[in-house]
């Protein structure tokens, strides 16, 4: 009997069993990246666990609908309702155009999920990956939901049309305002009923004309950040639905005005019951943490994943760093941490290599073998650590001692780890030891004078002239090659 699903929602503070609200179907909602920049690897922990809930509501045989937003337009540049539109500044800074700006970013991002194996924008045959929803494809409908909510709800200042918080009931909860100060970086506009109130519409100011502005009943100008993520998650999933995930920091200001807008638009009540905020649940993974510094992108040059790869460290390596910690808890980077993580998951990759090098030459039918209810147990935790609100780091284990478990047939075994992956997402039906040896940027030497050096050792070893051999060896780890003598791959980038 598999465990029930518990998962933690930011709502209630409290872990609640997973009931869809449609038979059968799971409906999610990520927010997404604003496409002004690059995604650090800070933003990509989100859509790694994101990821991996999406894989988790398919391994229970939900019919998933995953919709990630792109925001390319009226995010700012404070999360606080504050500053400049962060395209347009970033379209000014280029001088470029800002569509050319959004399609830049998002292509960068989508190449970031690809290189996780977060899975994809949804194809043909595939109801269980996301699908990616554009902001500026929906601007006509945020129109038509801010009227819908503008008479109740909202009032209008000279700089755009502003919702009212004291309209709605329980506004704040989710962050818990009341007592952790939640309103206190909240910009301080003239003629704002409530320090709270944010905007539903921003006009362009007189005099000014921005690359993306549409006209409205309030006035020529863009939609507020938090009005689209309200209207895309209704539009494509329906309120209320059953999972709205986000980064942590989204708990504090954009989701609880996602949830009064919600409310607003719904005709709801209260938020005794999680159903009135528009979605049933509303989840959180916690912050990755760099203590240098190099994690915000106003530092100029910050961690991205690409400055991962070009330092030598396959994007999995990553993806397994994230999995080793839970998706609440805070995740410290270090290059330590992802060294260490890049040596365990080549740990588990050659596993799985010998696993289908003796399925070879297994017969195809054999007969069962009591370990082979070992596996079964494996698979049975596997399942009840990801039922106890994704608990990656105890389901990495399980998959780990499939691969170890003594006269069970390498077919079976990798038949369970099979099963395993396709939660986790490593890939490791398809990754090799090799592919997890990238070419650091820096690296001077090429791969066929490695391949030459090695040949000239070898001949040494074999003449006996160790000096020779050793000197060989010194001279290709100056240069970043680790040599590997006994091991079939041969040698691997030595990374410091």
């Amino acid at each position: 009997m598999t465990a029930p699903l518990r998962l933690f929602n930011s709502l209630t503070r409290e872990l609640e069993t997973f009931e869809p609200i449609h038979e059968d179907e799971a409906r999610v909602y990520t927010c997404g990246p604003t496409v002004y920049n690059y995604p650090h690897i800070g933003n990509m922990r989100a859509y790694v666990f994101a990821d991996v809930l999406g894989r988790m509501l398919s391994w229970r045989r939900y019919k998933l609908t995953h919709v990630i937003n792109i925001t390319d337009v009226g995010h700012l540049t404070d999360d606080a309702d504050a500053g400049e539109d962060k395209m347009e500044k970033m379209a000014a800074e280029k001088a470029q155009s800002i569509w050319d700006i959004a399609k830049h970013y998002t292509e960068a991002y989508w190449a970031d999920v690809k290189a996780l194996n977060i899975r994809g924008p949804m194809k043909q045959g595939e109801p269980e990956a996301a699908h990616w929803s554009i902001a500026t494809d929906y601007v006509p409908a945020m129109i038509e939901f801010a009227k819908s909510i503008a008479d109740k709800h909202c009032y209008e200042l000279d700089s755009g049309l502003y919702f009212d918080v004291s309209t709605v009931a329980d506004y704040g909860r989710l962050a818990r305002a009341q007592t952790e100060e939640g309103e206190g970086r909240i910009e301080a506009v003239e003629g704002k009923r409530n320090a709270a109130d944010f905007a539903i519409w921003r006009k362009t100011p007189p005099g000014e004309t921005r690359q993306m502005e549409w006209d409205s009943p309030w006035g020529r100008g863009a939609p507020g950040w938090h009005l689209e993520c309200s209207v895309m998650s209704g539009q494509l999933l329906g309120f209320p639905f059953d999972i709205h995930t986000g980064g942590i920091d989204h708990r504090e200001i954009h989701h609880p005005n996602e949830i009064a807008q919600n409310q607003a638009f719904c005709c709801t009540n209260g938020l005794d019951d999680p159903l009135n905020s528009g979605a049933k649940l509303w989840m959180h993974n916690n912050f990755l943490v760099e203590r240098s510094g190099k994690m915000s992108k106003s530092a100029g040059e910050f961690l991205r994943l690409q400055l991962l790869i070009d330092k030598g460290y396959h994007p999995l390596a990553y993806r397994m760093m994230c999995l080793q910690a839970h998706y609440r808890s805070e995740l410290e980077f270090s290059w330590d941490g992802l060294g260490a993580a890049l040596t365990r998951l080549k740990r588990i990759v050659m596993a799985v290599e010998r696993l289908k090098e003796t399925a070879k030459a297994e017969p195809e039918e054999q007969p069962y073998s009591p370990p082979e209810g070992v596996a079964v147990q494996a698979l049975k935790d596997f399942d009840a650590a990801m039922a106890d609100d994704l608990n990656t780091p105890v389901a990495l284990t399980k998959l780990e001692e499939v691969t170890t478990i003594k006269k069970c047939p390498a077919a079976v075994k990798l038949g369970f780890v099979e099963q395993m992956d396709s939660v986790l997402g490593l890939n490791l039906a398809g990754l090799t030891r090799a592919d997890l040896r990238l070419r650091p940027k820096g690296a001077t030497i090429g791969e066929a004078e490695i391949e030459d050096a090695l040949v000239r050792r070898k001949a040494a070893r074999a003449e006996k002239d160790f000096a020779r051999s050793d000197a060989i060896r010194d001279e290709l780890s100056a240069q970043g090659v680790e040599v590997m003598d006994g091991d079939p791959l041969g040698w691997e980038w030595k990374l410091s």
